[in-house]
């Protein structure tokens, strides 16, 4: 059984080139995967479910909901810029929500799904926006603003991510190695599977004496790439290829 897991598309009208990847990986390699999951930033930012009324929106969603009609299960995980999906657009793509970190087998293997900024512990200035973001209180008063409203405080916010990430040093940016490991032992898994640094890689640490490994996936601001796992490992594929 193949399994595949992207993440980091930052799906948007402005990149078309990208959208085109994507839908030619749903009708390429995912066509005969048993699943897909989906770590996050799948759409460069969203607003809120409401906004399924666009149309750019609408096809990204009916192309997930046809592959998971042929019989690939479709699973995702909110990164940091669609954290506000919802169950709206869960149940119209056919697709099935997941916590982060989430423990799921892959092939055998105990594996730990994660977005990935939640390890970036020494970024504490985005970790402290990050809780106040995804509170309750916050979405909540968010949802709540007419969706051009919200849409242009996505926008202020997201070029004020950006400016400020380009002053921070690359070791900031990255994961922490002790939350890695603290994360992995804390749901007893061997392995790890992570976008949002867009640094894609295979790391072997040593956790207590155990090796593990972690995988980083690739973004697809300028080409794209996927993680292929089954029962003999896992591999990380250039898309195109």
């Amino acid at each position: 059984m193949r399994t595949l897991f992207i993440s980091d598309l930052h799906l948007c009208p402005s990149r078309p080139l990208g959208t085109r990847r994507f839908l030619a990986f749903l009708g390429g390699p995912a066509r005969d995967a048993a699943a897909l999951f989906i770590l996050g930033d799948l759409f460069e930012y969203w607003a809120g479910d409401d906004d399924l009324t666009d149309a750019f929106n609408r096809n990204i969603c009916a192309a997930l909901r046809e592959r998971a009609d042929a019989g690939t299960a479709v699973f995702f995980m909110a990164g940091n810029r669609d954290f506000l999906i919802g169950d709206v657009f869960a149940r119209a793509a056919g697709l099935t929500l997941l916590p982060d970190p989430a423990r799921v087998d892959i092939g055998g293997t105990p594996t730990l799904l994660t977005h990935g900024d939640t390890l970036c512990t020494e970024d504490r200035a985005y970790q402290a926006f990050r809780s106040e973001v995804r509170s309750d209180d916050w979405q909540q008063a968010f949802r709540s603003l007419p969706l051009a409203m919200r849409k242009a405080r996505i926008e202020a916010l997201r070029q004020e991510s950006e400016a400020q990430k380009s002053a921070k040093p690359a070791e900031i940016t990255d994961v922490n190695p002790a939350a890695v490991i603290a994360a992995m032992q804390g749901q007893d898994c061997g392995r790890m599977i992570h976008g949002h640094t867009h640094r894609p890689a295979r790391h072997e640490m040593d956790a207590r004496g155990t090796n593990v490994e972690r995988w980083v996936l690739p973004d697809w601001y300028e080409r794209g790439g996927y993680l292929e796992c089954d029962g003999s490992g896992c591999r990380l594929i250039d898309w195109p290829g």
